[in-house]
């Protein structure tokens, strides 16, 4: 079937459903992995080195596969991509060391590499305009959804059925996701002819100082997601608290997260100035940070995990659409990948340098750090952005 025959609202529909099922079958083996670790001998550091894995591949390989979805469609790299998150997740199940763990998560990476800025292109190239903070809403609602419910949803599966059976099912719901795509996604997808080389593509992408700004915002706010999601089972372990209670912080991150999304990209097409968005959203969510080291309860964790939630929902939708809005359609698969590259770049930073910080400090000196860090990239989130003139 052509894409002409589907309609902008199916389409939002279906890619918002593979997105929230995508993202909760691959997050979903987020807390599993970092206690499975340590179960098998490793320390902070080697669990950070594990989820680095992911991270660095995914980062690597968002720039090309994103450029890859301009150049040759979007549903080849998206198919293949699930079937990769679908096969990790498979062989995760059957791992006997953290090394088998992190070479696992290096397909894990390229999977999610070949999806995100595929399905974020999807949503931009269908979407009318005057309606694309509407749609980047309920997307980025359907995306962090999953991505905050798959942890919550991990713990507790974790603790009813095993942490290796929760790598079972994540399988199974990712390749049902691409089964979805296959039947319910246009047969072709829209095809971008190139204008210019890689290279000069990219060097034109990048000289757009109000992407850079969206870039280095989204760095920011992503050294903290990665604190959260690598390091928060451990903190609340070390807490003398119960994997059901990793659950219960991530659901609630995860319900607040959500709930922002929809009212967040109203927002956006309604509000002419919305860098306030940004600002006021990652502010909060740096605040949230530092807030989480001074927490030893269960129910201090719960309410900061709900400013968290909602700050980085109403942040995050706005620097999509910003970033959307920002460039030329035949780039934007491209400057997805770029933003897509910066997530993973910030949890990956994160990953990598916390677990130190934390065996050296503590834990409330790794919330601390991070907090400041993301204020650093929102001050020059600041000084570069300057809105496109009407």
């Amino acid at each position: 079937m052509q894409a002409s025959q589907f309609s902008s609202a199916r389409l939002l529909v279906t890619v918002c459903v593979i997105s929230f099922g995508c993202f909760l079958g691959s997050f979903m083996r987020i807390p599993i992995v970092p206690l499975l670790a340590t179960s098998l001998g490793a320390d902070t550091v080697q669990v950070g080195l594990v989820n680095s894995a992911f991270m660095v591949m995914t980062g690597a390989l968002s720039i090309p596969l994103g450029l890859l979805s301009d150049r040759l469609g979007r549903r080849l790299p998206l198919l293949s991509g699930l079937l990769l998150l679908s096969g990790s997740s498979f062989l995760l199940y059957w791992s006997q060391s953290p090394l088998q763990m992190g070479c696992i998560y290096l397909l894990f990476g390229m999977g999610l590499s070949a999806i995100s800025p595929t399905l974020m292109s999807y949503v931009a190239d269908f979407t009318p305009p005057g309606a694309l903070g509407h749609a980047f809403g309920w997307y980025t609602m359907a995306l962090y959804g999953g991505m905050t419910l798959g942890p919550a949803t991990g713990g507790l599966l974790g603790t009813a059925l095993g942490l290796r059976s929760v790598f079972l099912v994540a399988g199974v719901l990712i390749l049902l996701m691409f089964f979805v795509a296959y039947f319910f996604l246009p047969t072709h997808s829209r095809r971008i002819e190139p204008t210019s080389d890689v290279a000069s593509t990219l060097k034109n992408l990048l000289s757009n100082q109000s992407l850079i700004a969206c870039l280095l915002a989204t760095l920011g706010g992503c050294v903290g997601f990665g604190m959260f999601v690598s390091f928060m089972p451990l903190y609340i372990k070390d807490l003398g608290l119960s994997t059901t209670a990793v659950g219960f912080v991530f659901a609630t991150q995860a319900l607040a997260n959500a709930v922002s999304r929809v009212p967040a990209g109203w927002l956006y097409d309604h509000l002419s100035n919305r860098t306030l968005l940004v600002t006021a959203g990652s502010t909060a969510l740096a605040m949230a940070m530092v807030a989480f080291g001074f927490c030893r309860s269960l129910p201090s964790l719960l309410a900061t995990a709900a400013g968290m939630g909602f700050s980085m929902g109403m942040a995050f939708t706005v620097i999509c659409t910003l970033i959307a809005d920002s460039v030329p359609k035949k780039m934007r698969g491209l400057a997805m990948g770029c933003y897509n590259t910066s997530v993973y770049a910030g949890m990956l930073t994160c990953s990598l340098g916390m677990g130190v910080v934390i065996r050296k400090y503590g834990f409330q000196a790794g919330f601390s750090l991070t907090g400041a860090v993301m204020m650093c990239m929102l001050l020059l989130f600041n000084v570069l952005y300057h809105p496109a003139k009407a």
